[in-house]
C-alpha cells in the first residue's frame, strides 16, 4: 500500500468543532496550510499563519464569497497526477503548488431548510467551492487525502498522528467514498428542495447514515436500517432492536400518533393493533388495551402517548413483552421495566414520520403520501339512515376507524366506549374479515351488543352489515363507492342500525 506525506493542505470548513487539534498537528509537522475567509481567521486565532487562498491564485474573494477558491492555481494542484510527467510540468510552467491534504465542511443546506429560513438564505446555503473541492479531491485520492466533513475529523486525526503525517492509498480510498457520500446526499438534498415545487417524476433519498442488524425479516436474510435512531428515541434498555421490531415501532407510533390529546394504550403485533383502549386514567387504559387479546399481547410491542407511571409499570411487568414505547418515564416505571435485561424501553423524541412513504416493488419503487386522514367524531354524526348516531357511538366509530385505518386490509373493526374488541386482519374476503373479528370478540367474553364496527373499504355486497347486526353491532362506518351501496343502506334502515358514510378510503398493504 502506498504511503504518501502530507506536505501541504487546504483548509476551508463551516463548522469548525474538532478543527483546531489537526491544523496543530498540521502546522507541528511543518505542513503548509492553505486557507480564505472565516476558515482562515480562525487558524490565524491559534497563532498559526497560513497562506491565504486570494495569494496564492491573485484574485480576492468576490460576489459576496460565492467565489473564493474556484481557480486553477487551486484545483490544478489538487487534480495534478504526481506519477504523470505531463501534470508535473504543467504546475511547474504555471507555478502552481501540490495540494496534499483537502479538509471541507459545507454550508449547512439540510439544517437551514429545516430551520424555516428565507428562500433567499436557503440559496445561498448551497456550496459551490466546497462540493467542488470534495469531488477534485476524492477523484484523486490516488495522491490526496480529502476529508469531507466534520464527522470525519476524529478518524483522520488518528490516522495523521498514528502514522507521522502519512496516509495509505488504501486509507485515501477509504476517505474518497466518505467524500462522495457527502456530496452525494448534498446534492440530492438540494434537488429534494427544488422539487416541491417542480413534482418531476424522479425519485431520490439519501441516508448517510446506516445501521447493520442482526438480519431482516428472517435470519437467512440480511438486513440494514438507514436513518437515525437517536433522532426518534432514547433507548434506556434491553437488546438490539431488530429489523421485525422496527417495522411494529413504526405501526405503533403512526397509530398512537392518531390519539392526539387522549390518554391512549395500544399492544401491537407483527404492525397490527391487538388492544388498545383509551381512557381517562393510563392505567384504565392499560388495562382494557391488554384486556383486548390477553393472548396475542405476549411479545408485543405496547406504546401510550402519556409518561408512564410505577402504578402502570407494575402491571405491564407482570406480562412478557419485546419493545415499550412512552414520551416519558418514572424513575421508579424504569427501575420496574429494566427488570428484564433484555426488554427494550424506548423514550420517544418529538421527530416527525417519514413523508412521503416508498417501497420497492419489481425492479423500483412505489412512492406515496401517507394517509394523514384522522377520523373525528364530527365526521361519524350524520347517519344516511333513519338511526340516528349517538355521541357515544360517533366518539366509538371514530376510535374504530382510526385503528382501521392503520391495520392490514381487508379489515375491520369492532370497538364499544373507548375500546378495541377485536379486530379481522389481512384477509382477502371483507365478510371473513368481519367473522374473524366477531369470533374473537366472542371469545374473550366481549359483549357485542351496542358495538361499533369500521371497515377500511366499501361493502360491496350488504352480507357484511347483515353478520354484524347479527352479532349485535349498533352502527357502522364504511367509506362508501360501492355500486351495491344502497343494498347495505337498505338493510340498516330496515333494522335500525346507524351508518355513517366517510368518503375516505384506507386500505393498508
Amino acid at each position: 500500500m502506498e504511503s504518501k506525506k502530507i506536505k501541504s493542505a487546504l483548509v476551508s470548513v463551516f463548522y469548525k468543532d474538532g478543527l483546531e487539534d489537526i491544523v496543530k498537528a498540521l502546522d507541528a509537522q511543518g505542513v503548509t496550510i492553505y486557507s480564505t475567509g472565516g476558515t482562515q481567521k480562525f487558524i490565524e486565532g491559534l497563532g498559526i499563519q497560513p497562506v491565504a487562498v486570494e495569494s496564492l491564485t491573485g484574485y480576492p474573494s468576490i460576489l459576496g464569497g460565492r467565489v473564493k477558491t474556484l481557480h486553477p492555481k487551486v484545483f490544478g494542484g489538487i487534480l495534478a497526477r504526481r506519477d504523470m510527467y505531463s501534470d508535473g510540468e504543467q504546475l511547474a510552467e504555471y507555478e502552481i503548488p501540490e495540494i496534499d491534504l483537502v479538509i471541507v465542511d459545507l454550508y449547512p443546506f439540510e439544517q437551514t431548510v429545516a430551520s424555516g429560513a428565507t428562500e433567499q438564505d436557503i440559496i445561498e446555503k448551497i456550496d459551490i467551492g466546497g462540493i467542488s473541492l470534495i469531488r477534485a479531491a476524492a477523484k484523486n485520492f490516488n495522491d490526496v487525502v480529502i476529508v469531507p466533513a466534520v464527522d470525519h475529523y476524529a478518524e483522520f486525526l488518528k490516522i495523521y498522528t498514528e502514522q507521522d503525517g502519512c496516509t495509505t492509498l488504501e486509507q485515501r480510498h477509504h476517505f474518497a467514498a466518505y467524500a462522495f457520500n457527502v456530496s452525494s446526499h448534498y446534492d440530492t438534498a438540494i434537488f429534494n428542495h427544488f422539487n416541491k415545487t417542480e413534482n418531476l417524476p424522479v425519485f431520490k433519498q439519501s441516508c448517510k447514515h446506516g445501521e447493520v442488524l442482526r438480519y431482516g425479516e428472517n435470519p437467512h436474510q440480511k438486513g440494514v436500517f438507514y436513518g437515525n435512531l437517536e433522532a426518534c428515541f432514547d433507548k434506556l434498555n434491553g437488546k438490539e432492536i431488530s429489523y421485525n421490531n422496527l417495522g411494529d415501532i413504526d405501526a405503533a407510533c403512526a397509530l398512537i400518533d392518531d390519539f392526539d390529546g387522549q390518554t391512549a394504550f395500544a399492544i401491537l403485533k407483527h404492525n397490527n393493533a391487538c388492544g388498545m383502549a383509551v381512557r381517562p386514567t393510563l392505567i384504565e387504559a392499560w388495562k382494557d388495551a391488554l384486556a383486548g387479546d390477553p393472548v396475542s399481547a405476549f411479545g408485543g410491542v405496547l406504546i401510550t402517548n402519556q409518561k408512564v407511571t410505577r402504578e402502570v409499570a407494575d402491571e405491564m411487568h407482570k406480562i412478557f413483552f419485546e419493545v415499550c414505547i412512552a414520551p416519558n418515564y418514572d424513575d421508579e416505571a424504569l427501575t420496574v421495566l429494566r427488570g428484564k435485561k433484555n426488554r427494550i424501553i424506548l423514550r420517544r423524541k418529538g421527530f416527525r414520520m417519514a413523508d412521503p412513504m416508498f417501497r420497492s416493488v419489481l425492479d423500483g419503487v412505489l412512492v406515496q403520501d401517507r394517509d394523514n386522514v384522522v377520523p373525528t367524531a364530527a365526521d361519524m354524526q350524520q347517519s344516511v339512515t333513519s338511526t340516528k348516531i349517538t355521541k357515544e357511538q360517533a366518539e366509538d366509530l371514530a376510535f374504530a376507524t382510526i385503528l382501521v385505518k392503520h391495520t392490514k386490509s381487508n379489515a375491520i373493526v369492532l370497538a364499544k366506549n373507548g375500546q378495541l374488541l377485536a379486530s379481522g386482519t389481512g384477509q382477502t374476503s371483507r365478510v371473513d374479515a368481519l367473522r374473524q373479528a366477531i369470533a374473537k370478540a366472542q371469545s374473550f367474553g366481549f359483549d357485542l351488543n351496542g358495538a361499533v364496527m369500521a371497515s377500511d373499504a366499501f361493502f360491496p355486497f350488504p352480507d357484511c352489515v347483515e353478520i354484524a347486526h347479527q352479532a349485535g353491532i349498533a352502527a357502522v362506518a364504511h367509506p362508501g363507492g360501492s355500486i351495491h351501496d344502497q343494498d347495505s343502506i337498505d338493510y340498516c334502515e330496515k333494522n335500525a342500525m346507524g351508518m355513517a358514510i366517510t368518503g375516505k378510503r384506507h386500505f393498508k398493504h
